[in-house]
């Protein structure tokens, strides 16, 4: 098991600790998974691709840390009001 720090975005932003493919794989060559293209039975074009998992590489994340929301800037009103400032 090769352990990495990385951001994940779902639910919430938040720092993970997830594995990764070992990279002297020879099935997948360190991608952590085989990619089957496929086409459709009756016109034999290309219709999509299939991912296979390798079983050097397990999908899981451990959340350890959420991160704050990203800062965004309000916009302010520039139409003129007629209110006093106080």
């Amino acid at each position: 098991m090769r352990l990495r720090i990385k951001v994940t975005h779902c639910p919430r932003r938040a720092l993970a600790l997830a594995d990764t493919p070992r990279p002297d794989c020879p099935t997948c060559a360190g991608w952590g998974g085989i990619s089957h293209d496929y086409g459709d039975p009756e016109t034999g074009e290309y219709a999509g691709t299939d991912w296979q998992p390798c079983p050097c590489w397990t999908q899981w994340a451990l959340r350890l840390l959420p991160l704050p929301r990203p800062f965004r800037r309000r916009i302010p009103d520039t139409a003129p009001n007629s209110e006093p400032p106080f």
